[in-house]
């Protein structure tokens, strides 16, 4: 099975990637017919590992192959420029779609809400946050995969993309219910909030796709799209997921987490890349 997909074309590739940890989110956001609300103990635990993988994955899947990358073009002494640059501007863009796109993270008044004024409903600002966070997501996976036709030499490029589309889709599961259950804890629907939270991934395959694409039709900039997807998710990790995890007295559990899911994501990259 592994053999035929790996014969696909990388942009399929990725699509394949995208769709399953959709997929992955469409399942956690299923739990909301079974139970009403979550276990904040729960979620921060599940935010912090959230955090970890996604911290293990912007280095072993996305930061070291950027500077082999970079080694292989020739770059020599300045090999760490594209990651350094991809990084910062990776952070850049997820802080500029803050800006432009109004969101509330998880657990906050909707006075809190970040971005333009707007008049939308909680859930949609809710939907919203959750959503932005799924855009780097998804483009680590196309980036990753778009790669494999290029070649690092940092092991298995596909087998290292395969680890962090299940890596990404591990932590997407949890991520699933800890929007879907609030929704409907605040009075909506077990469909409406099921809806919210398995379409708040729906930008993942969409991201993945863009970025093998770009990846595969621009490959000089491959090293810089790597670092790209590490700084965008490294931003999310510490503007929403730690401080979401750390703010109601669970930081210890929401620690070890963390610690957990950066070993979980390691072992993954480590063993098949």
């Amino acid at each position: 099975m592994v053999e035929t997909f790996q014969a696909f074309h990388p942009v399929l590739q990725a699509l394949i990637a995208g769709l399953f940890t959709w997929g992955c989110t469409i399942f956690g956001s299923a739990f909301v017919f079974l139970f009403k609300e979550v276990n904040r103990k729960f979620l921060d635990s599940m935010n912090g590992f959230a955090a970890g993988v996604m911290i293990a994955a912007s280095f072993w899947s996305l930061l070291a192959p950027s500077i082999s990358s970079a080694e292989q073009n020739g770059y020599g002494l300045w090999s760490w420029v594209p990651a350094a640059v991809g990084f910062l501007f990776g952070g850049f863009f997820l802080r500029l779609l803050d800006v432009v796109i109004p969101h509330l993270h998880l657990g906050e008044p909707v006075e809190h809400a970040e971005g333009p004024k707007t008049s939308v409903s909680k859930n949609m600002l809710l939907f919203l946050a959750i959503t932005i966070h799924n855009i780097p997501e998804g483009l680590s996976v196309g980036v990753a995969f778009g790669a494999t036709s290029v070649g690092i030499a940092n092991g298995d490029a596909f087998l290292s993309a395969v680890g962090l589309a299940i890596g990404i889709g591990i932590q997407n599961i949890p991520e699933g219910s800890a929007l879907s259950m609030p929704i409907r804890a605040a009075g909506s629907s077990r469909w409406k909030a099921f809806n919210l939270g398995q379409l708040s991934a729906i930008v993942e395959p969409i991201a993945a796709v863009i970025g093998a694409f770009a990846v595969i039709s621009m490959s000089a900039i491959l090293p810089y799209a790597l670092a790209f997807a590490a700084g965008a998710m490294i931003f999310v990790v510490v503007e929403q997921l730690i401080p979401e995890s750390q703010t109601n007295g669970n930081n210890d559990i929401a620690t070890l987490s963390l610690m957990l899911g950066f070993t979980v994501m390691m072992i993954l990259d480590v063993a098949l890349g």
